[in-house]
């Protein structure tokens, strides 16, 4: 008995092993030949395994090369995005020199369309980092933010309410049966992405003519609304082949993520409303409120008032954050500043 059991033993030991080297070969050859696809055209499009999602912690830590990514910022010249870029802009420098961090470079333009704005710039620009960072003005950076792209794979934030199979009706006017299944659609927009320089160049033509197309098609536009352009992205990446390694820690959205702890950008663009209690009230103003559509004529004053107690850290977070980049950074006119100040036009 007690050999038939040790038998047993070499055996599970010598299956486990080999099982082992199995999988470690197949994470190699993912490496060099990119993701493995079923033999039969029907299901061409199907990962058998996707190693960026279950990559083993040991591959994660042999990663030492440094790829600096450049940061850049779509804005507008109006001042509701203005206040916001110098925020962002005063965390982006408080982080970028620290252990831990990939930020390079930082560049920032005013336009009205991101995707076009994106394809002029690549043309237009000299960009000494090999890898981009698309980022907004209502970003803020919690901690140093390291480049979460892997080999050939750009990393990405996964947005909730965006669902290409949910739409598939829809999203197959703009990706084609051929192309494979509306699941090689990855769930995101195009920031926050950090992308390989080529890869964006490739993919910003087609994001921009997807996204007018979508923008001209009455139902697409009617359905999609104001993340018309993230779709826009989403496909266009999909049209090229790209894939996405999807980061949950790349971002939080207060009021509705609670906590910062382990994660990157704070992305504040939703309102949070409370009561003096720190009852949520979203969809109606709250006793206490910050809301950066409060502010789109003229920065928020210095030195906003702190929520009650009971409200989510996340929330308490952000308002000390936007306090402390405000009480540092230069001529900052409030809202009764900008509306006495003789050159102030509403626009």
């Amino acid at each position: 008995m007690r050999q038939a059991v040790a038998f047993f033993t070499v055996l599970l030991s010598i299956g486990g092993f080999l099982l082992t080297c199995n999988f470690v070969s197949m994470i190699v050859r993912y490496q060099k030949t990119g993701p493995i696809k079923l033999a039969s055209n029907e299901n061409r499009n199907k990962l058998v395994m996707d190693p960026l999602v279950e990559m083993p912690e040991h591959v994660k830590r042999s990663r030492v090369e440094r790829r600096a990514f450049h940061v850049a910022l779509t804005a507008t010249d109006r001042p509701y995005s203005k206040w916001q870029c110098r925020i962002m802009y005063y965390w982006y420098k408080k982080k970028k020199d620290l252990a831990g961090s990939n930020m390079g470079l930082d560049q920032g333009y005013v336009v009205l369309n991101r995707p076009w704005a994106f394809v002029q710039w690549l043309e237009k620009s000299t960009i000494e980092e090999e890898y981009i960072l698309m980022a907004e003005p209502d970003h803020i950076f919690l901690k140093p933010l390291p480049s979460l792209v892997y080999e050939e794979y750009p990393a990405a934030f996964p947005f909730f309410y965006i669902k290409p199979a949910e739409n598939e009706k829809i999203i197959r006017k703009f990706f084609p049966e051929e192309m494979g299944p509306v699941s090689n659609i990855d769930p995101i927009g195009n920031s926050p992405v950090i992308i390989k320089k080529d890869l964006l160049e490739k993919i910003a033509p087609t994001w921009m003519n997807v996204s007018l197309k979508m923008k001209n098609d009455p139902e697409t536009d009617s359905t999609f609304g104001w993340v018309l352009e993230m779709y826009g992205y989403a496909v266009a990446s999909a049209l090229h082949g790209v894939q996405h390694i999807l980061r949950k820690d790349f971002m939080l959205q207060p009021p509705w993520d609670l906590e910062t702890k382990n994660k990157f950008i704070l992305h504040y663009t939703y309102g949070c409303d409370y009561s003096l209690k720190g009852e949520l009230t979203y969809g109606k103003v709250g006793e206490w409120r910050f809301d950066k559509r409060s502010y789109l004529d003229a920065p928020p004053p210095r030195n906003l008032p702190l929520p009650p107690p009971g409200v989510p850290e996340s929330v308490v977070t952000l308002v000390r954050l936007v306090n402390e980049a405000t009480a540092n950074l230069p001529n900052w006119e409030t809202t009764e500043e900008v509306k006495n100040n003789s050159s102030f036009r509403r626009s």
